[in-house]
């Protein structure tokens, strides 16, 4: 018998997991940010990190829609099926037999990403000049590697998933940063820019090489099986289909934006995806952390068919996902050139480049709520064992932000910014109107009162952080690194406060949640048994 996470006496396995998430995505997400500020003083928003994320989008194109979501979603219920009825040999068997399938398709589709890569970054990037086409070809060809290694890690992160082990699947992504850094610190000096892609091929490696670690260590062995003739690999082919699709979408819309970026001056797309990566923290932080979390819960509501708890969960975390995300999409508005400059102001990265990836951090920190509680809401779909609307859901967010890209050409980033917002309101508002015809209920009115003590918290948070700032001014050298992050700190913490007393004068009951969360997230790092990774 397999021996799961196991700690003393405290919670469930749900909760653990969530939180070992959550722990790991924070420390993760810091990682993240190191990186950035590494590429940034190094490059500057410049030629070369515009054709770094533009190549990002081919190999992304192919991960992320075959591999990143879908996998999990469609591999973890029937190798979980497969486990219990038939035991723990099968279902590794079954693991073997997809991933020689998924093997075999990433690379068909990355031998022909090889060959078509001069004509696809033309499509994906059509306003690069010669030099950068040039530069953004030799880019992706390399990052296509990683794409194979990391189908083959991901797999392994669901089959762990499978077997409750979280730690090396919640780490990965850590070593996958720390590959990228040490490739711009050992690849670049010598191989030049290129070496940023082997930097990506070295991170996907360490990425693999972690949970093939862990895997192996549950008595997981490779055996050259056969895919076709099982039926459970037919069903996952089933499962696959409308995730992808959704998945497809989302990849569509960042190719169309990039594609618009590309046409403005240079060192655009930088900024942009400089501006992406730091508006992403809350995100994946908050919402998606909770939206795994409460996943297995609505499942099993709609299982048992206890259709008012089902309805309670959503709710409750929906306030949950708000409590924390409304508040920090105000604060990353008022604080967006402190955020900038102390997280990248360094070397090549100059004031022009700071107020660049400001003004579009400034728009994107409006889209920080709906981003937050898309992964929530479409988790709950999947709940309800329904794939296809949150395809619809993206493909009309395509059609809307496509439409004010053209729009509002003349805008250059702010008009990238503002098509963000309303692509990504539009994704949530759709969701929400067929969640709500689909369940009769949301458990609105208790959204409601809490999204306006939260509002009320979140102004308070503003009015203070924004006020800090100027009092704080006159006391240090703002045109050094410690003045803008004293500056910045002192009024990020005041905001935070402000916030806080708010909410404990209005007495909201998600201080509860927080304080728990808290104390549940120490109690499993504290006992957490190291043999279990």
């Amino acid at each position: 018998m397999n021996k799961f996470i196991t700690f003393n006496g405290w919670g469930d396995e749900v909760s653990r997991g969530a939180i070992i998430v959550a722990v790991f995505s924070v420390i993760s997400r810091l990682v993240g940010v190191l990186r950035d500020r590494f590429l940034a003083s190094t490059f500057g928003a410049g030629y070369i990190l515009d054709s770094y994320y533009a190549a990002f989008r081919l190999p992304d194109l192919i991960f992320n829609t075959l591999v990143l979501g879908a996998l999990a979603t469609a591999l973890i219920p029937i190798f979980i099926e497969r486990r219990e009825k038939q035991g723990l040999k099968a279902a590794w068997d079954l693991g073997n037999r997809i991933l020689n399938l998924l093997t075999i398709i990433l690379v068909f589709f990355v031998i022909i990403g090889i060959g078509l890569a001069p004509y696809l970054v033309k499509i994906i990037a059509p306003g690069f000049d010669l030099a950068n086409i040039v530069l953004t070809v030799k880019l992706a060809r390399i990052m296509l590697l990683a794409v194979v290694i990391f189908g083959i890690s991901n797999l392994f992160g669901s089959l762990l998933q499978a077997q409750q082990r979280l730690i090396a699947f919640a780490a990965a992504p850590i070593f996958y940063n720390l590959g990228i850094i040490a490739g711009l610190f050992w690849f670049v000096p010598r191989g030049g820019a290129i070496g940023l892609a082997w930097g990506v091929v070295l991170g996907s490696f360490l990425h693999m090489l972690l949970q093939l670690w862990s895997i192996w260590h549950l008595g997981w062995r490779w055996h050259p099986l056969w895919p076709l003739g099982d039926s459970a690999v037919f069903n996952f082919l089933r499962l696959l289909g409308p995730r992808t699709l959704g998945l497809m979408a989302a990849q569509i819309n960042q190719i169309v934006t990039v594609s618009f970026i590309s046409a403005l001056t240079v060192g655009s797309l930088a900024a942009y995806s400089l501006a992406l990566n730091l508006h992403s923290f809350p995100i994946n932080v908050f919402g998606v952390s909770l939206a795994v979390a409460v996943f297995p819960l609505l499942s099993r509501s709609r299982s048992l068919g206890q259709h008012q708890e089902f309805i309670n969960h959503f709710s409750q975390n929906i306030r949950r996902v708000l409590f924390y995300v409304i508040p920090l999409s105000v604060l990353f508005l008022v604080l967006r050139a402190q955020l900038v400059r102390v997280i990248l102001g360094s070397g090549a990265f100059n004031w022009y480049d700071t107020i660049r990836t400001a003004q579009v951090l400034g728009f994107l920190a409006l889209a920080i709520v709906s981003d937050s509680l898309i992964p929530l809401v479409a988790r709950t779909f999947y709940a309800l064992q329904d794939t296809k609307t949150p395809v619809i859901a993206a493909f009309l967010s395509i059609i809307v932000n496509l439409g004010l890209l053209i729009t509002l050409k003349s805008y250059g980033l702010a008009g990238v910014g503002l098509a963000y917002i309303f692509s990504s309101l539009t994704n949530l508002l759709v969701l929400i109107i067929f969640l709500g015809k689909r369940l009769g209920s949301l458990g609105s009115k208790h959204i409601i009162n809490g999204v306006w003590q939260m509002s009320l918290g979140s102004l308070a948070a503003a009015a203070t952080a924004y006020g800090t700032l100027y009092l704080i001014e006159p006391f240090v050298n703002m045109n050094t690194f410690w003045g803008i992050f004293i500056q910045g700190l002192s009024a990020g913490l005041v905001g935070i406060f402000s916030y806080l007393a708010v909410s404990l004068a209005i007495g909201m009951s998600e201080l509860n949640f927080v304080r728990s969360w808290l104390i549940s997230a120490w109690r499993v790092i504290k006992n957490y048994n190291s043999s279990n990774v």
